[in-house]
């Protein structure tokens, strides 16, 4: 059951960054806030300029790079349930300490922890190629001499479900769905390897879900079902699926042997929750997140490094000018993302009694290229308030509002429960090409455009947190 509810999670939550923008009618939000809090929150752009110009021209310029540049070559990659993961946990409260930030809780979390092992996948014919693989996460293993089979293609899972039991049967199924959206695209990674067992496949491999590729594979998490074997499953580059496709296509039979080998079990992880306290109202939360595990492969400074580092750098900021909003600001380091939102699903579990104290929610776990605004989930009276802070932003073309039933990830737990939230918003059309690759190195990042993600980031959350009036439900 909790393996079926992450599932049907993470496909809910990647639409949010296929929502449409929202373009509000500004006679009707002018109706439903009323000129004095409109007023109120125009009131905001001298503090606005004073966030924007620390962190652009000032002091703070450059930092968030810095310090996610030091941290990144220092950890590498940061798996759940490894001793590197907990050991930049640590490190992030040191930072955060070395600011002058001492309200600092860590929950603890039972996490997985899967380990690659070696990975081999060789063609055999109707020639001898090597091919790159990377095994998804909590793939099975296979036995030491590998398995040996011919493929079988398909392109969606109607297909797969319509074809002939002995077609697929002891074969190894090659799913090679051409990239449109993510959101509608992942979900040959993350049910394949089960959708294929169900059939009788001995192995299953996806063509990665990225619009572009040399030769990289991209990983994920896949998820298996109760009722059906465990079977290897591993991600392939397009390059590959492609060659694989239009030899099967000519009738062509392709017969492989792949070789993978993995652990699995559970480890204790931690949660990290950094407050600067409100003035009048720290009970009340605004909170600013990302996640800081990342896959085995690259370095998670795209996925999420930056946006782990936008979200240190709002309390740090905050306090460095001495800017206390009413609410407390709540910076949140979830464990164990991209193993199922487990940090996330126990934070709700540990706070269900106090959840109503969350007045918005925001994480960048999209990269953190230029913002361009906020991918928002809430009423339309929150969509309104936000689409009138974000105008104070248009001096950096970061005033667009993207409508969401589901922004976020992590978050998406949350907002699906009612409470109003936001994702970043940024011009990330590259993100797909480096995600959950080798490539997500600090290549990736920009140090002005980081800087403009934490100026942005920083200057949204202290408005909020300090507006007179609560982000409605």
């Amino acid at each position: 059951m909790f393996f079926l509810r992450i599932v049907s999670v993470t496909l809910f939550i990647i639409v949010a960054s296929e929502a449409k923008a929202l373009n509000k009618n500004s006679n009707t939000c002018s109706e439903i806030l009323g000129n004095e809090l409109i007023e109120e929150i125009r009131s905001y752009e001298n503090v606005k300029n004073q966030i924007l110009e620390y962190v652009l021209n000032g002091d703070f310029k450059r930092k968030t790079y810095d310090e996610l540049a030091k941290f990144v070559d220092k950890f590498g990659a940061r798996p759940s349930g490894t001793e590197v993961l907990e050991k930049s946990i640590d490190y992030m409260i040191e930072l955060s300490r070395e600011e002058g930030l001492n309200d600092i809780i860590t929950e603890d979390v039972v996490v997985p922890h899967w380990e690659r092992g070696e990975e081999r996948l060789t063609m055999l014919e109707p020639r001898i190629k090597n091919i790159e693989i990377l095994g998804l996460g909590r793939s099975v293993s296979t036995p030491p001499e590998g398995i040996t089979a011919e493929v079988v293609v398909f392109n969606n899972f109607d297909i797969l479900e319509e074809a002939a039991e002995d077609l697929v049967k002891g074969k190894i199924v090659l799913y090679d769905p051409i990239f449109t959206t993510y959101g509608e695209t992942v979900k040959m990674r993350t049910q394949g390897a089960a959708k294929a067992a169900a059939k009788g496949a001995v192995a299953s491999l996806v063509r990665s879900i990225a619009p572009f590729s040399i030769n990289t594979p991209h990983t994920g998490s896949q998820y298996y079902s109760d009722d059906v074997e465990k079977i290897p499953t591993g991600a392939i580059s397009l390059e590959d699926a492609d060659l694989i496709r239009r030899m099967y296509d000519r009738g062509e039979k392709v017969i492989l042997n792949i070789q993978m080998s993995s652990t699995y079990d559970t480890q204790m992880s931690r949660n990290t929750l950094i407050d600067l306290k409100g003035s009048e109202d720290p009970e009340k939360l605004v909170i600013v997140s990302g996640h800081i595990d990342s896959w085995d492969v690259g370095q998670g400074a795209m996925d999420d490094g930056g946006g782990l580092f936008i979200s240190w750098a709002a309390p740090v900021i905050l306090k460095r000018l001495n800017l206390i909003p009413r609410r407390t600001v709540r910076a949140i380091f979830w464990t164990a993302e991209e193993l199922g939102l487990v940090g996330a699903y126990a934070y709700e579990e540990a706070h269900k009694d106090e959840l109503d104290k969350i007045n918005f929610i925001m994480e960048s776990d999209e990269g953190t290229f230029a913002p361009l605004g906020l991918a928002v989930g809430g009423n339309e009276k929150t969509r309104c308030i936000v689409g009138e802070v974000l105008k104070l932003f248009e001096s950096i073309n970061a005033s667009t509002l993207v409508e969401s039933d589901s922004p976020g990830s992590d978050i998406a737990i949350f907002t699906g429960n009612g409470i109003p939230g936001a994702s970043l918003h940024n011009d990330n059309e590259k993100y797909f090409w480096f995600h959950h690759t080798e490539g997500d190195t600090m290549n990736v990042e920009d140090p002005d455009e980081l800087d403009l993600g934490a100026a942005f980031w920083t200057a949204v959350a202290y408005i909020i947190a300090d507006l007179s009036i609560d982000i409605p439900r």
